[in-house]
């Protein structure tokens, strides 16, 4: 059995109110919305005007039966069709009761359904494998025999695990005409191994808020696998069918329309690996982008109350299967939420045509003060970020030490506070300090004269040397405010797992996508940890990585402004 701990239950979706839920979808099966808020009960009426509600079951694959509802239109006239897969969740289809009424309220044949394993679902969990691809088909096979109608054009929506197993039958099922898929992974290896680089927090969350649903034992041993650092061969060729970044071709082949919404600072399905799947796309698509965690900017809408990338499902739903002239195809294909900016800025792609990189390259020698704020107190222990290199310095960094540039303080609940206003405050004193102590290392630029517009994928080239035969560090940006604040812009880990001892490795890594304004005055920081709560790190308690800038290879940052 896995090693969640049932005394400490885990959601990946925190904000969910699963007695509002539940109340609404009995609500809709009664009839009765009395105890609802006026707005929901209102849902409630208008969903049941439009279509027969129902709940059953849907024969799925190997004959397991998984717990479904459905809402039917009793006339004969053409509609779209719509099926839900659920979440990782127990709530199962009722995360989707409020959302799937309103596609009822306007037209829309609709089926949510519970995945296998989870809920009141027969089978195992096949982590959007060929079980639930196949029940993904049979769920569509199940409402089309229903229709009053014709059904001109089909489509799947969900969240999370459903927005994959959307995916993934859209791959395979050639009667998928548009996809939503919110919070959803592209490359699931990705999502496993990032750089190398174990994401151990991400996988203790997945089996965490599992539950009481029982997995299957590919499933569990993938998972486990990955926890204990073993046969990382096998959880990557698992991973490998369960991506729909495997599957492009046919995607583009049918130019099946795909909407996809994440956020920036994402600790279970990392951006970068879901915007690669993005770019790999040349059929009709869209990207939102924003502010905060796995399943967070979307977990209002699931509860019926305002959500942007709602609205934006919607409406790419009604256009690509209704046909609505809303003008859809006409708008940018991104949507990005600037951080703590709360501005919605459109692009033709990420990042935005005409901007630019500026390489800044890492020296030894510490940034020129500034205004002299409290910022300039902690440069004694930097490193700078210049525009020429400087070769011939070393910045140790101690492994097997917690340090203050830890990129998240809970997997999905800092993203919640960041959704709120709250991104977490870094103490630019104390990561000077631990810089100074070479418990990490780090490198400021010099105070930006006007506001940087970070745009895109930084890039970091960084040499260093690792005494042992397995290695690991996570680079931090940071924008460091004046007063010695500083806040995340972005970050990623990085392994060698296969260098001799004592030898230069050389690292090339992709930070994580970003949409930040760093404000006139304020500081780049860029910083160097050997330990990470978010990942399993290989390297030996108290060993020393030291980096450096060999001039044949300098060390640099590549920022993309735009």
């Amino acid at each position: 059995m896995h090693p969640a701990d049932p005394a400490a239950p885990h959601s990946l979706y925190p904000e969910l109110d699963a007695t509002a839920l539940t109340a609404f979808a009995t609500a809709l099966e009664s009839g009765d919305p009395a105890g609802l808020p006026p707005a929901r009960a209102a849902d409630v009426r208008a969903a049941r005007a439009a279509a027969a509600f129902s709940r059953g079951k849907v024969t799925g694959a190997c004959g397991d039966l998984l717990d479904a509802a459905l809402w039917r239109h009793t006339g004969p006239g053409p509609r779209a069709a719509l099926v839900m897969p659920s979440p990782w969740t127990a709530l199962g289809w009722t995360a989707y009761a409020v959302q799937a009424a309103a596609f009822a309220a306007r037209g829309y044949d609709v089926l949510a359904y519970t995945v296998r394993g989870f809920g009141r679902s027969d089978g195992q969990a096949d982590f959007a494998g060929p079980l639930d691809v196949a029940d993904g088909r049979r769920a569509l096979d199940h409402l089309l025999e229903r229709a009053a109608g014709p059904v001109t054009r089909i489509g799947f929506l969900g969240v999370s695990y459903g927005a994959d197993t959307g995916l993934l039958v859209a791959a395979h099922d050639p009667r998928v005409d548009a996809v939503a898929a919110l919070s959803a992974w592209g490359d699931l290896g990705e999502v496993l191994y990032e750089n190398a680089t174990r994401r151990a927090a991400a996988v203790q969350a997945l089996l965490a808020s599992a539950g009481r649903a029982r997995l299957s034992p590919e499933t569990e041993r993938a998972l486990e696998d990955v926890l204990a650092g073993r046969n990382a061969e096998g959880a990557l060729r698992w991973a490998q069918q369960r991506s729909p970044a495997a599957h492009v071709k046919e995607f583009n082949r049918r130019r099946v329309a795909v909407f996809l919404a994440h956020a920036w600072h994402e600790t279970v399905f990392p951006a970068n690996q879901t915007l690669g799947l993005f770019r790999e796309l040349t059929g009709p698509k869209r990207l939102d982008l924003s502010v905060g965690d796995h399943g967070g900017p979307e977990s209002a809408g699931l509860l019926g109350l305002p959500s942007p990338v709602w609205t934006d499902a919607h409406r790419w739903l009604d256009h690509h299967l209704c046909g609505a002239a809303n003008g859809v195809e006409e708008e940018h294909e991104v949507r990005s939420e600037v951080m703590w900016s709360r501005a919605l800025e459109p692009s033709a792609a990420l990042p935005a045509p005409g901007g630019t990189v500026r390489r800044l390259y890492l020296t030894g020698s510490a940034p020129p003060a500034g205004s002299g704020g409290p910022a300039d107190g902690a440069l004694a222990g930097f490193g700078g970020l210049a525009g020429e290199p400087e070769h011939g310095w070393t910045a140790g960094v101690l492994c097997g030490v917690d340090t203050p540039a830890a990129a998240a303080d809970a997997v999905v609940r800092s993203g919640y506070a960041e959704m709120a206003g709250l991104p977490k405050a870094y103490p630019g004193g104390e990561i000077g300090a631990a810089a100074a102590a070479s418990v990490t290392a780090a490198w400021a630029g010099d105070p930006a004269e006007e506001t940087l517009r970070v745009r895109g994928v930084p890039r970091l080239r960084v040499t260093y040397r690792a005494a042992n035969s397995g290695s690991t560090f996570v680079a931090y940006l940071l924008d460091l405010a004046p007063d010695g604040s500083a806040r995340l812009i972005t970050h990623a880990p990085f392994s060698d797992l296969h260098s001799p001892p004592d030898s230069l490795i050389g690292a090339d890594i992709d930070l994580q996508a970003a949409a930040y304004d760093v404000p006139r005055g304020h500081r780049l920081l860029l910083v160097a940890a050997a330990r990470d709560p978010l990942y399993g790190d290989a390297n030996l308690p108290r060993a020393t990585l030291a980096f450096t800038s060999p001039e044949p290879t300098p060390s640099y940052l590549e920022v993309p402004v735009g």
